[in-house]
């Protein structure tokens, strides 16, 4: 099963033909839910329900790079995800340090800018550093923006960034009356990536699990029962075509 990591991005170049794509979400997040779950009913261990994972999410992000999405952002691991098991925890730092190893070249070839987002100074060590070193050369690649939430929490992203602005009232830096949402969003791990279009969340659960609370104000949410290690290109074009029959107003009438 370790092997499977080293498997090349499954190849999807040819476009679903039921997809606008002059319509696209320019930028799907996720919330990648039910490795374990699928696990227990395929009778499995849990950590081969987190190794399927890892395939799915190589399928998903050769899918939106070829169909013309411009940035996936993923949930893998949450500030709340270490009250889990320690052999699991600890399982799951070493598989992102292997997978980042293993896939980084390809990435590079494939043009994928990748950035971690999170409370990465709670990471291992070993782990910082090979984030740090998968951000350096991957950092001006234009084929899509790929940002992988490591230890995050949108409730703790929000509280840095007002900390920061904070500090630079307290510096006068800035003025008080010039602290607006454009200025929030400036601080926070996203910045200088437009808002989600398009949220997905696996496994039916009907939660936000403290993911992008700021950042999804007005992202459309679609949910489905597929258990992550399941959700391949197919249930991404459905979650698509779903999205662009939606009627996006944010708060206006047309």
């Amino acid at each position: 099963m370790l092997n499977d990591m080293s498997t090349k991005l499954i190849s999807t170049r040819s476009r679903p033909i039921n997809i606008d794509y002059n319509k696209l979400p320019q930028h799907i997040a996720i919330i990648m839910d039910g490795n374990g779950r699928w696990a227990k009913q395929q009778g499995l261990p849990r950590i081969e329900g987190h190794l399927q994972g890892v395939n799915a999410l190589k399928e998903i992000l050769r899918a939106c790079k070829n169909w013309g999405i411009r940035t996936l952002t993923v949930y893998a691991f949450s500030t709340e995800n270490w009250g889990r098991p320690l052999t699991e925890v600890s399982f799951l730092m070493n598989l992102f340090e292997r997978f980042i190893k293993q896939e980084l070249e390809e990435m590079q070839q494939e043009g994928v800018c990748l950035k971690f987002i999170g409370d990465l100074s709670a990471l291992p060590l070993s782990l910082q550093q090979v984030i740090e070193h998968s951000m350096a050369i991957t950092q001006h690649n234009q084929g899509i923006n790929f940002n992988v939430a490591i230890n995050y929490g949108g409730r703790d992203e929000i509280v840095k960034a007002c900390r920061s602005i904070a500090e630079k009232v307290a510096r006068q830096e800035l003025l008080p009356e010039t602290i607006n949402a454009d200025l929030i969003s400036q601080h926070l791990d996203t910045a200088n990536n437009s808002d989600p279009d398009l949220l997905i969340r696996t496994s039916g659960e009907m939660r936000l699990s403290n993911f992008l609370l700021w950042q999804i104000a007005y992202t459309e949410i679609y949910v489905t029962d597929t258990f992550w290690p399941d959700f391949a290109p197919k249930q991404l074009e459905k979650a698509i075509v779903h999205y662009q029959k939606r009627d996006r107003r944010f708060g206006k009438i047309k």
